[in-house]
């Protein structure tokens, strides 16, 4: 398998449970922290030109729930990059770099693409 990129949050049960799954399966991966390792202004727009914002943004997060509905809104329209660089944890998780293949979550499809 081409070399897989996994971005997410070192405390991120999804995450943990993905890196769990490649390591049984004995998959090589890289991960990164999407809050100290990555530099988001350049990979977010990738992310979302092959995802979109629907599968990208995390709804059901604590920090979306927190935002006011115009901050909502804006990160739906505008200003969806800078709103994801400023709060990270809006970035549903992990995300998954093999090549120029994007995989957002570690949904059922997820894990029959990668193992």
């Amino acid at each position: 398998m081409a070399k897989l990129n996994l971005y997410g949050l070192k405390n991120c049960d999804t995450c943990k449970k993905a890196m769990k799954a490649l390591d049984q399966k004995g998959i090589e991966y890289d991960f990164v922290d999407i809050r100290a390792e990555v530099d988001l202004s350049s990979k977010i727009p990738t992310w979302l030109s092959s995802v979109g914002i629907e599968k990208l943004l995390n709804k059901r997060s604590t920090t979306w729930r927190t935002l006011s509905k115009a901050e909502q809104e804006a990160a739906l329209s505008k200003e969806t990059q800078s709103t994801l660089e400023d709060n990270p944890t809006l970035i549903k998780r992990p995300v998954i770099e093999v090549e120029k293949t994007i995989y957002v979550g570690w949904t059922k499809d997820v894990q029959e693409s990668l193992i």
